[in-house]
């Protein structure tokens, strides 16, 4: 271990884990199990929220993803790209998996999966619906459970913030496009009003929003973030019920469907987070390093998939039954790669 990684741990193993970190996996079962039920109890009212929308962006969804968001967004100081050189090599791996690997790989295996192997037992009115959201769900790197991820696996916490920073600029720019591209290239119409709208909305507007808190906030900033650390938590709570809400029926009626969609994305995140794990370790990176690259370069913006496949394809579509597919697996598998990433830590320092 690095005298680096040493400090990292040290940091790490003095911070108490949160209630909301130790018992992740429960409280999202919990509002997977809530939603659905409300869904099935009161279908009007989620009908009746699910028109609440303007230039086709559902205005309840767009404001909770703020509330999750900016919070975390708040945490991810600009001024830290100039350390990118610090870990260069592990930012170098992250930026390939996340950008030239995991978009076009989970579009391969969406059109091996969902138009070729499941097809027969798909809706077919739905085939390009589910690949479309399956895209958008892999396009765009994690932001905001990043940082859950990193702490978990004691990740180096300035490599952690710096590659998220880095990421989020490159987003602003690469994510219209590549989504376009791979949507056109499944024979896809591509809204492109709406998907740079969704841009502008779920990136481009709250990172401003919370740069523009972070310089007024200045020596209060503490103290802010501890203050909005439950209002993050409440909306990505109350996002979850809600979108499980819009999909319980289908849900409960489509298991097999839910269970096939679940596939392409398990083995994505199990592929480049190996991937990335294998590379940083090829590259000579410190583990605490490579734990949250392996992290980073798996794990999905499902916050911006959901709303992006809501703006696009509207709530019953395939696409949106797609990326919450995303959310009801992300937690539970991203926690069994944190588990690889420790087990595997004096494997991984063995190398010569």
């Amino acid at each position: 271990m690095t005298a680096q990684c040493e400090v990292t741990a040290k940091k790490a193993s003095g911070a108490p884990m949160g209630v909301f970190e130790r018992f992740l996996s429960l409280w999202v079962a919990l509002c997977i199990v809530a939603g659905v039920a409300l869904g099935l109890a009161f279908p009007a009212l989620f009908q009746t929220i699910g028109r609440m929308e303007a230039a086709r962006v559902n205005l309840p969804v767009a404001g909770l993803v703020w509330l999750m968001i900016i919070p975390m967004l708040l945490k991810i100081d600009f001024g830290a790209l100039h350390r990118v050189k610090e870990h260069w090599r592990g930012i170098g791996v992250t930026l390939l998996i996340n950008w030239a690997v995991k978009p076009f790989s989970m579009a391969l295996l969406g059109w091996i999966f969902v138009s070729w192997l499941f097809r027969p037992y798909l809706p077919a009115e739905q085939i390009d619906g589910y690949i479309a959201g399956l895209i958008l769900l892999a396009a765009a790197p994690c932001t905001a459970m990043v940082f859950v991820w990193s702490n978990l696996c004691e990740g180096e916490p300035h490599f952690t913030l710096s590659q998220v920073a880095l990421n989020d600029v490159i987003m602003v720019f690469a994510f219209a496009p590549i989504v376009g591209l791979l949507l056109g290239l499944s024979s896809i119409t591509v809204p492109w009003d709406t998907l740079l709208l969704s841009v502008v909305l779920y990136i481009v507007v709250p990172v401003a929003i919370a740069q523009l808190w972070r310089r007024m906030a200045k020596e209060s900033l503490p103290r802010t973030l501890e203050s909005l650390g439950p209002v993050s938590l409440v909306a990505l709570l109350t996002t979850l019920v809600l979108l499980f809400g819009f999909q319980g029926e289908r849900i409960i009626a489509q298991p097999l469907v839910i269970l096939m969609l679940a596939v392409p994305i398990t083995i994505q995140v199990y592929a480049n987070s190996g991937l990335a794990y294998l590379l940083n370790r090829a590259v000579g990176e410190a583990h605490c390093v490579a734990g949250p690259s392996a992290l980073i370069g798996a794990s999905n913006f499902f916050e911006l998939a959901v709303a992006a496949a809501i703006s696009l394809f509207g709530f019953q579509s395939g696409a949106a039954l797609a990326t919450v597919v995303g959310v009801l697996i992300e937690v539970p598998v991203m926690l069994s790669v944190v588990r690889i990433v420790n087990r595997s830590k004096g494997w991984y320092d063995s190398r010569q």
